[in-house]
Parts: C-alpha cells; sequence; structure tokens
C-alpha cells in the first residue's frame, strides 16, 4: 500500500510546503498531491512547478487536484478529479494528458466502473472515517473497498479520517490518502509509524 499525501492551505502553509514535501518523501511518502480550490493558477504556477520538480527529483508521482490546463501546461505526471472538476468531458482530458488520472467516486461503484471504462489510473473511495479536515464529507464505510476489489481491475485509494489506529481496516487498498494524520505533529515520525503499520498487518 502507498502512502498519499495531500496538501492542505492550512496545514502545509505554502512557504514551507516545499521543506514539508521533502520531509514527506524522506520518510517514505509514495505519491503527493496539491489540492488548492481557492487560489487563482497563475498564483499557484510557480509553487506547483517547484512541487512538481521535487516530486520528479525523487521518483514521486505529484498529483494536481482539479486545474487541467494548468497541469497540461506544466507537464506534471498526474491529475485528479471530482464531481466538480468535470468541465471538460473526460474524454477529451484523457486525449490531452499522458499522466495518471484519479476520480473522486465517493461511495459510488458504478462511477468508478463507469471512469475505468474511460481510461481512469486509479479511482478513490471517501469519506472512509469522519474527516477531521472535510467535516461535512459523508461517512462510506471500509466495506465498499472489498466491493470494489472484486469489480474493478485498476488501482483503489481510501481517504477520509484515516490515521495510526485506523489503517489497518483500509488494507485492501492499495493507496491511503491523508492530510492531517501526515502534516499534524512530526511528519517524519507521523510516516514512518503509518508505514510500520502496515507493514505489521500484513
Amino acid at each position: 500500500m502507498k502512502i498519499y499525501a495531500i496538501s492542505d492551505s492550512f496545514l502545509t502553509p505554502y512557504n514551507k510546503l516545499p521543506k514539508m514535501l521533502l520531509e514527506a518523501i524522506e520518510s517514505g511518502c509514495s505519491i503527493f498531491q496539491f489540492r488548492d480550490k481557492n487560489a487563482s493558477d497563475i498564483a499557484i504556477s510557480g509553487l506547483c512547478g517547484e512541487l512538481n520538480d521535487i516530486c520528479k527529483k525523487n521518483n514521486i508521482l505529484f498529483v494536481l487536484n482539479d486545474r487541467v490546463e494548468l497541469a497540461l501546461k506544466l507537464g506534471v505526471s498526474g491529475l485528479h478529479l471530482g464531481l466538480d472538476d468535470e468541465k471538460i468531458p473526460f474524454s477529451e482530458i484523457r486525449k490531452s494528458f499522458s499522466g495518471m488520472i484519479g476520480i473522486s467516486c465517493y461511495g459510488d461503484i458504478n462511477r468508478a466502473l463507469h471512469y475505468q471504462s474511460l481510461g481512469a489510473d486509479y479511482v478513490a473511495f471517501g469519506s472512509i472515517f469522519k474527516s477531521p479536515t472535510k467535516q461535512d464529507s459523508n461517512v462510506i464505510g471500509v466495506e465498499i473497498l472489498n466491493r470494489a476489489k472484486s469489480q474493478l481491475h485498476i488501482p483503489i485509494c481510501a481517504i477520509g479520517g484515516i490515521n495510526i489506529k485506523n489503517i489497518i481496516k483500509v488494507k485492501n487498498a492499495d493507496m491511503v490518502a491523508m492530510i492531517s494524520s501526515i502534516w499534524i505533529g512530526d511528519i517524519k515520525t507521523n510516516i514512518r509509524n503509518l508505514n510500520d503499520r502496515l507493514k505489521s498487518c500484513k
């Protein structure tokens, strides 16, 4: 299972994020997603370019949330799309973007099957548990991961409220995405402990 870190405008201040990302990578993070729903493309372009370069140098997948045009402009290796991000038909995005594309599927396996058929590279399900960073998210539980595994052939990502205490409950996922469990406190210790916990349940 891969540790998938997602940025947060409060927990990962942008002036500190490059250093924080390096700490996460050094400790065993395999995937990093930059997520900002408010700033303009111009405002974050330089930072995204820097973060993308850090990931490339360390053979880590850099994923940009939502911003198709910026992803194409910067030539990033990953793009993640949710319900609110479908301003451009997925078929057009798939033709123009050669990197990895992930899709948020919430608790909807039919949505996951649909995007798998269109060429999505992975799908994410959540919120698996109550999320401290997205308080209003719908909790769908862990059982959906078992059902998804039996019906899908692309990687599955679990997200939402995952921490050191419950991470073994999502061991059927291929990736586990986290925000607060990574960034609050000592980043290196957090990731090492999470990876150790995963290894102990194999």
